[in-house]
């Protein structure tokens, strides 16, 4: 589907430039969200109606990164998803880290110190040369939530492959406008409520089956069974033998409006996405006198600039002391160009 037919599908007030804080539906995905919610209200429906859309996400969701549907897991939240890893880091293990890293992605190994375990956190740039004989585990997000700096994901994975480390990516803010591997990984761990679009309460990760056989679901419920509805009561142990053993009981509304906007972006493209969503950032940076980027979040020092856009009805948001503004498929050259005006004022 080209970009500018799949727009008709939303209808934003102007000036929403914050889709890194969360993302806006597309009519497919609020309608099928609607629809489910009024037949809750009666009880029109079965709850397996609802479960199949967990099924059409994970899918959708390996095709967009490039991996087995078998080795997708769905959750609720991104730290969910990571403390089982997490939890099978040997005692007295060490983490690398970004010293400014979206905190699902480093409380799930603080917390592990009572083990022993350590995190050491360096500047993202460094992170590669950080990686030593001594490091089990590198954690990083594909695209920082701060600034929208985009990792140098190749060279980070050849890093830590060279010395027999596991790669945990956090693909949040790059999953849905950034195309990657996610089969290089041994984990990525995606919320789906920013550049996927979908209601907050829905999460997926890809977890590699070597790294799966290290790890124990002790979050397994019926959900987990090898066939969820043969799980509901006793023993014995029954579990998936595949990523779904990590499951978690799906939140039925989420998955029921995260589906429609993942086959969507399926349909779109993710590479014509990017391609879109960066040249808008690329024209507001422009705008300031700023060199042109890579992603599809950019963030700026203005004086007032706050006050600014929220005088101008422009949304974004305030991350490390500066200005986020972000880009997605609904975003416009008027959204740009409202903004930039704000700030020249």
């Amino acid at each position: 589907m080209e970009i500018a037919k799949a727009q008709k599908l939303w209808q934003p007030e102007p000036g929403w430039l914050n889709t890194a804080s969360y993302g806006l539906p597309p009519e497919p995905a609020w309608t099928a969200l609607q629809d489910a919610l009024a037949d809750w209200q009666v009880g029109r429906s079965s709850w397996e109606t609802w479960s199949a859309a967990t099924d059409r996400s994970r899918v959708a969701f390996a095709g967009l990164v490039g991996v087995p549907v078998g080795d997708v897991a769905v959750g609720s939240v991104v730290s969910q998803l990571l403390a089982p890893v997490a939890a099978a880091l040997p005692a007295g293990a060490t983490v690398v880290v970004p010293e400014v890293e979206f905190t699902s992605n480093l409380f799930p190994w603080l917390v592990q110190a009572e083990r022993g375990v350590e995190v050491r956190t360096v500047p993202l740039a460094g992170l590669v040369d950080a990686i030593d004989a001594g490091t089990d585990l590198v954690a990083f997000s594909l695209v920082q939530s701060a600034d929208g700096t985009v990792a140098r994901y190749a060279d980070i994975v050849a890093a830590a492959r060279a010395y027999g480390a596991l790669v945990v990516v956090d693909a949040t803010q790059a999953c849905g406008w950034l195309p990657f591997d996610g089969s290089l990984a041994d984990v990525v761990a995606v919320g789906a409520y920013k550049w996927l679009m979908g209601p907050r309460g829905s999460a997926l990760a890809y977890l590699a089956p070597a790294l799966r056989d290290r790890l124990r679901p002790d979050a397994a419920g019926w959900y987990a069974g090898a066939d969820p509805h043969a799980s509901y009561y006793g023993p014995p142990l029954r579990l998936a033998d595949d990523a779904r053993r990590f499951d978690i009981s799906p939140a039925w509304f989420s998955w029921v409006g995260t589906a429609p906007a993942l086959e969507l972006l399926a349909e779109i493209g993710v590479p014509a996405v990017r391609e879109y969503d960066v040249a808008l950032a690329n024209r507001f940076l422009a705008g300031l006198g700023r060199p042109p980027g890579d992603s599809a979040i950019v963030t700026v020092e203005v004086p007032d600039a706050r006050e600014k856009l929220e005088r101008a009805g422009v949304r974004a948001a305030v991350r490390a002391g500066r200005v986020r503004a972000s880009f997605h498929l609904y975003s416009t050259v008027d959204d740009v160009d409202l903004a930039l005006n704000a700030l020249a004022g």
